[in-house]
């Protein structure tokens, strides 16, 4: 049931998947699972409840380093609308990889390590991976070295108990906030941690050497709290968190401001302009985009999934969701697509054309639901 040939890739964890029950699948050319013998629906709400246990280590790990001593955030920001050069060692921030029109190759995020030479630790998305290295490596000529990380696994840990499981084998981890990441001896093995996540919940990610990983996260597992979350729930966490999946809900055309995520263009980035692909997206952010990604809320149980027409209360097509499903948190459909900006307000009457037949919609407001990360508190 598992046979999918012998082209694909697989992870360190490949083995655990399967005897866990994991149902492989295809992805980003990796056999991965989709979910587990609990089902979607039970993982999604374990994540939320609990503390579940992901293996991305189909994502690209690397590190970037600048060949003539300079800083490495300040040659990749040509590439990126972040304000990257003021990280400190410790501190991570989400960014975009754009092209020359402005439109988003990809989302990544960039952290900050405690190197002497202000090294870049990098994650980027699996599907495009060799994509972005590529434009990386051809943009930026040899000003950079760019290391892939072949040798470690990721896996994540997220959801409302990862913060006292993870503390339990090392209490270093609960003094992390959202978005900062250190070196964490954990079970005897040094390891890359980040408090950040794909599912709207307090999470973490591991990055760790690839023969460690299966005894890493078999004692995880053994943790009464803690369960295998597959892709299927893994995509229907992040719709409800309202967090983009890149080459969906974004593509090469896409720019930041229609995919309605400029809270990852710096404020100084966007005086400067100093960034690829800048005139038009300072244009659209003066001006407005014609089109914008919102979210929808269908009305009855019929979900809405990727490719399904938009239309006005007229029936006259204006966009097409981009991500879609049923919302188990929320307790029905939820999706998120591209309208005209005109039809972007919260509570608009839009329709879905669903297998030819119209159902009644709204634009809704994400997140979904709440989002519960652990930031610093106001002192």
């Amino acid at each position: 049931m598992n046979d999918l040939g012998t082209d694909l890739l697989k992870t360190p964890l490949y083995d655990l998947h399967v005897e866990a029950g994991g149902k492989m699948v295809p992805f980003a050319g990796y056999a991965m699972p989709v979910q587990y013998p609990l089902g979607i629906m039970k993982e999604h709400v374990f994540c939320r409840e609990s503390a579940g246990l992901f293996d991305v280590s189909h994502m690209g790990q690397c590190t970037i380093r600048s060949t003539d001593g300079s800083d490495p955030a300040a040659v990749i920001e040509q590439l990126m609308p972040g304000a990257l050069k003021v990280l400190k060692p410790g501190k991570m921030r989400y960014t975009l990889l754009l092209n020359d029109t402005g439109g988003i190759e990809d989302d990544l995020m960039v952290t900050r390590t405690f190197e002497p030479d202000g090294m870049l630790y990098v994650v980027v998305n699996a599907a495009f991976k060799d994509k972005d290295y590529k434009i990386l490596e051809e943009k930026l000529g040899d000003r950079i070295a760019l290391e892939p990380l072949e040798d470690r696994a990721l896996v994540a840990l997220q959801g409302p108990k990862a913060g006292e499981i993870l503390a339990s084998l090392a209490p270093e981890a609960s003094e992390l906030n959202f978005m900062e990441a250190t070196m964490i001896t954990l079970e005897g093995v040094v390891c890359w941690v980040s408090r950040s996540g794909y599912t709207g919940e307090d999470g973490f990610e591991i990055s760790i050497p690839a023969d460690e990983a299966p005894d890493f996260c078999k004692r995880l597992l053994a943790f009464g709290g803690v369960e295998w979350i597959g892709l299927g729930a893994r995509d229907s966490l992040r719709l409800e968190a309202g967090l983009c999946l890149s080459g969906h809900d974004f593509n090469g055309d896409i720019s930041p401001v229609e995919a309605d995520v400029t809270f990852a263009l710096g404020k100084k980035r966007r005086e400067s302009g100093d960034f690829i692909g800048s005139k038009r997206i300072l244009n659209e952010l003066a001006g407005g985009p014609s089109k914008i990604r919102v979210g929808i809320k269908p009305i009855g149980r019929t979900p809405a999934r990727e490719g399904t027409v938009i239309a006005d209360r007229n029936g006259k097509e204006i966009g097409l969701v981009t991500s879609g499903g049923f919302g188990p948190t929320v307790g029905g459909p939820v999706a998120m697509g591209f309208v005209p900006t005109i039809f972007a307000e919260k509570d608009t009457e839009i329709q879905l054309i669903i297998r030819g037949k119209a159902h009644p919609a709204k634009v809704a407001a994400t997140p979904f639901v709440k989002q519960n990360y652990k930031r610093k508190s106001a002192s």
